[in-house]
């Protein structure tokens, strides 16, 4: 018998059944809720954010191994209400629900060992976002270590750019240098510490990839296939993203290691000890980082949440399922 408190008798959803611009893809769905699957957890969510790494999906750039329909959003932060036997002690715990069901809904059911407990300390809006970014950017400093090497950051304006300079310096980095496209992300790169160059100076952009030891690129495209092309022997070069939806193309010869990362690929790795041991790394330094200032948007102003997304220098918006009756 499962253990639980106050459980709604629908979800809404927001379903995508068709590959394509977002705001005129989604729809709010609102479905009846069946039993709890053995050894699940029921989580009705408060806030998830808005990541590219929700919307380029639905686009369609990952047709190929999304199932249709699907429910957007991967992470979020929300309280166990429905626990199947063997995890009641979870009932009432604030988590991520990590690998389970899309996260923007109302209620998400994932599997008890891939729930991660929350710390008191650490309040639902950074909680909300210390899956997809954090944990990338800690397995890639885990998988390519940093200390006393120069490390070049494309898309520097991005949220996993903001942990992977970052925390390459606390991990004892020589400098960190990071290729922006808007203006408006230098003052948060200048108080991280990472040296801004801009995408469209073409002979810093060239400097800077000429003393690399290693680039986590967030762009693919021209730009990402110029930088591994100018790179030094024995540098590495990680292509963890495709913000322009252009593929890298190596050069014949490169110099550097071309190596590509998927989060998806290192779950297994990453979660070994469970996903909770994962973290164990990954709340301290969260802790010891100031993260940009978040905009909280009803989840029903989805729309509006999206278009922030896209507005260059916006504050990172957050849907609030709290109040979606």
């Amino acid at each position: 018998m499962t253990s639980s408190i106050a459980s709604p008798r629908t979800r809404l959803s927001f379903v995508y059944s068709s590959f394509g611009p977002p705001l005129s893809t989604l729809r709010l769905v609102e479905t009846g809720v069946s039993d709890l699957m053995p050894g699940n957890l029921r989580v009705a969510m408060r806030y998830a954010p808005v990541n590219p790494s929700d919307l380029i999906p639905i686009s369609g750039a990952y047709s190929h191994r999304i199932a249709l329909p699907a429910v957007a959003g991967y992470e979020g932060v929300g309280r166990v209400i429905e626990a199947a036997p063997g995890f009641s002690h979870m009932v009432g715990k604030r988590v991520l629900p990590l690998r389970g069901e899309g996260t923007w809904q109302t209620l998400v059911d994932c599997a008890g060992g891939d729930a991660v407990e929350v710390p008191d300390a650490v309040p639902d809006v950074i909680a909300a976002r210390a899956y997809i970014n954090p944990l990338a950017a800690f397995t890639m400093l885990r998988l390519w270590p940093v200390r006393g090497r120069t490390v070049l950051l494309s898309g520097a304006g991005s949220s996993c750019a903001d942990y992977l300079g970052h925390w390459a310096l606390r991990q004892g980095a020589e400098s960190v240098i990071g290729i922006y496209r808007s203006k408006s992300r230098v003052p948060r790169m200048r108080a991280l510490g990472i040296v801004p160059v801009s995408m469209d100076d073409g002979p810093r952009v060239a400097e800077a990839a000429g003393k690399a030891d290693v680039t986590f690129d967030a762009l693919g495209g021209p730009v990402a296939s110029r930088i591994l092309g100018l790179m030094p022997n024995g540098s590495t070069f990680v292509g963890y993203g495709l913000l322009t939806r252009e593929p890298v193309l190596p050069p014949d010869e490169p110099q550097a290691s071309f190596c590509r990362f998927h989060m998806r690929d290192h779950l297994v790795s990453a979660a070994s000890g469970g996903m909770a041991d994962a973290f164990a790394g990954i709340w301290p330094l969260l802790a010891g980082m100031e993260l940009p200032q978040a905009r909280i948007f009803p989840a029903r102003q989805w729309r509006q949440a999206i278009a922030e997304a896209g507005r260059p220098g916006a504050q990172k918006p957050i849907l609030d399922f709290s109040d979606c009756a």
